[in-house]
C-alpha cells in the first residue's frame, strides 16, 4: 500500500471518528434537554410560559412560586443529584424543617437540577463534561459542577502514599509527600481554568444548540496550595534550567512541558478548591495550577517534575493541542488562552417571553491578565454598547457582566466581545478563521476564542447561528 493511500485511509478514519462523536455529542445535548423542558425551574422549559419558574425575573409571589415548585418535586421520582428529597408542607411557616444530624457534609435544595453533562466520547474513561453556564450565578463554580477533562478516567490515589518527585537538572533531586508540601506557606487564587478544546464543534457551523454544549469546557474555583517556586527552590534549579515537564499520577500519565519562567512566575501546586480538599475528577490530592494556559497543562494527580534545558515534546503538546495554519502547518505551542466572552442569557434553546425588558448576562475571561471591558451587540456585531462589569474583577477570572436591553420582538443577532488589559480585542469567527483555517483530516479544534452568537427569533427562541 502507498504512503498516500495509508495517508487517505488515516485522515478518513479520523473524520468518521470525528462524526460518530459529534453524533454522540448532539444525542447527549438533545436528552439533557428532553429532561430539562419538563421542568418550569429550567431555562429550556417548553410548556406553558405561565408555569415558568424564572430565576431572572419576578414572576408572582412567593407563595405561587413554591406551590409550582412542589408540583415539579412530587412527580419527581427521586431529588436531584447532590440532593436530599423532603416532604413539602403546604406552609413552612407553620411546620418544624428536619432536624440538624449531628455529623453531615450537606446538599443543595432538592428543588435545583443544575447538574454537569457527559456529552458521550467512545469510552467514559477518555471523556468530559460541561458546566451548566447558564444557570451560573456570580463568578465561582461549585466545585461539584467544575467541568471535567480526562484521558483515563478519575484516578484513586490514597494522599498518605502519594509522593511528587523533582528531578532532572536540580542540585538535590526531592521527594515530596504531601504531609511534606502542606508544611510550606500556602497561597490562594481564584481564577478559570478552559479546556482548549471548549467550542471545538464550532469551527465550521453552529453545531451544539445550548451554551453548555458550545462553551461548558471552562469554569472559576479558589485554588489554594504552595507556589511552585518553592517546591523548585527546595530542590535547587541548576543555571541551564529553562523547561519543566509535569507528569500526572494517572493511567494516562498525562505530560506537559512547561517554560520555567513560567513555572517561577505564578504556578502553583494545588491541594485545596473553594474551601475543601479538590476534588478527585479534578486531581486529588495534588494539581499543578498554571495561571491563563490551556486547562490541559494544568496537570491532575501531579506525581512527578522533571528540570530540563529543552521542551519534551510530548503527544500532547505535538500531535495534539497544537494549533493549524491555513497551510496545514501547526503552530508548536498555544499555551496562553485568549480573550473571551459568551452570553449565558439568553441563550441557545430558551424562549423569551415576549417584548419588553431583559437582562443580558454573560461571562468574559483572558487568560493574558483582566477583563478590561465588554461590549454587547443586539444587530449582529452592527453596533456595539459598553456592558456592566459586576465586581469582583480579576485578573485571569471570570467576571460577569450585565447589558439592559429592550427587546422589540423583532429577530435579533445577540453578541458580546471582549477587550482585556493588554488591549487584546476578542476576535469574529471570520477573523480566526481567516488566521488558523480549516485545513487538515480535522480541521482546526483548538484554542476557538470567536465572538458567540445568538439569534432571538421573533417568537423569542433562541438559537445559535454563525453571523460574522
Amino acid at each position: 500500500m502507498s504512503k498516500s493511500t495509508v495517508d487517505a485511509a488515516v485522515a478518513g478514519a479520523s473524520a468518521y471518528a470525528q462524526a460518530s462523536s459529534l453524533d454522540e455529542l448532539l444525542k447527549a445535548e438533545a436528552r439533557q434537554l428532553a429532561h430539562e423542558r419538563v421542568d418550569p425551574a429550567s431555562p429550556y422549559f417548553a410548556g406553558d410560559r405561565s408555569a415558568r419558574i424564572d430565576r431572572r425575573r419576578f414572576l408572582g409571589s412567593i407563595a405561587a412560586a413554591a406551590a409550582a415548585s412542589t408540583a415539579v418535586r412530587s412527580a419527581a421520582a427521586a431529588a436531584p443529584l447532590g440532593a436530599v428529597e423532603h416532604e413539602v408542607p403546604p406552609d413552612a411557616s407553620k411546620a418544624q424543617g428536619y432536624p440538624l444530624d449531628d455529623t453531615s457534609y450537606g446538599s443543595r435544595s432538592q428543588f435545583e437540577t443544575e447538574v454537569r453533562v457527559r456529552f458521550k466520547t467512545a469510552t467514559p474513561q477518555s471523556s468530559w463534561t460541561f458546566t451548566p453556564l447558564q444557570n451560573g450565578c456570580g463568578i465561582i463554580t461549585p466545585s461539584g459542577l467544575h467541568f471535567e477533562r480526562s484521558h483515563a478516567g478519575t484516578a484513586v490515589i490514597d494522599p498518605a502514599k502519594h509522593f511528587l518527585y523533582v528531578n532532572g537538572l536540580v542540585k538535590k533531586p526531592r521527594k515530596f509527600s504531601m504531609r511534606d508540601i502542606r508544611r510550606f506557606p500556602s497561597v490562594s487564587r481564584i481564577m478559570f481554568i478552559e479546556c482548549s478544546g471548549n467550542g471545538l464543534t464550532e469551527w465550521s457551523k453552529p453545531t451544539m444548540r445550548t451554551v453548555q454544549g458550545t462553551h461548558g469546557l471552562t469554569s472559576t474555583s479558589e485554588w489554594s496550595g504552595v507556589p511552585l517556586s518553592t517546591i523548585l527552590n527546595e530542590a535547587g534549579v541548576k543555571g541551564n534550567a529553562k523547561w519543566l515537564l509535569a507528569e500526572g499520577g494517572d493511567g494516562a500519565a498525562m505530560t506537559r512541558s512547561i517554560p520555567m519562567a513560567k513555572a517561577m512566575k505564578d504556578c502553583f501546586l494545588a491541594y485545596g478548591q473553594n474551601g475543601e480538599a479538590i476534588r478527585p475528577e479534578q486531581g486529588y490530592p495534588l494539581r499543578l495550577m498554571i495561571p491563563g494556559f490551556e486547562g490541559n497543562m494544568h496537570i491532575k494527580w501531579l506525581r512527578r517534575l522533571e528540570v530540563s534545558d529543552a521542551p519534551f515534546m510530548t503527544r500532547e503538546e505535538t500531535s495534539k493541542y497544537t494549533d493549524l495554519r491555513p497551510s496545514g502547518k501547526a503552530v508548536q505551542f498555544s499555551f496562553e488562552m485568549e480573550a473571551k466572552s459568551i452570553i449565558t442569557f439568553p441563550s441557545g434553546e430558551m424562549t423569551l417571553d415576549g417584548p419588553g425588558f431583559y437582562e443580558i448576562s454573560g461571562l468574559a475571561w483572558s487568560g493574558r491578565g483582566t477583563v478590561r471591558r465588554v461590549e454587547v451587540s443586539t444587530d449582529g456585531g452592527k453596533n456595539w454598547h459598553q456592558a456592566a462589569l459586576q465586581g469582583p474583577v480579576l485578573p485571569i477570572c471570570h467576571t460577569r457582566f450585565h447589558y439592559a436591553w429592550q427587546w422589540d420582538g423583532k429577530t435579533a443577532i445577540l453578541q458580546s466581545r471582549c477587550v482585556d488589559d493588554t488591549g487584546y480585542v476578542q476576535p469574529t469567527l471570520g477573523q480566526v478563521i481567516a488566521l488558523r483555517g480549516l485545513d487538515g483530516p480535522l480541521g482546526s479544534i483548538y484554542h476557538l476564542n470567536a465572538i458567540q452568537s445568538w439569534q432571538v427569533a421573533s417568537d423569542g427562541k433562541v438559537s445559535n447561528v454563525h453571523d460574522y
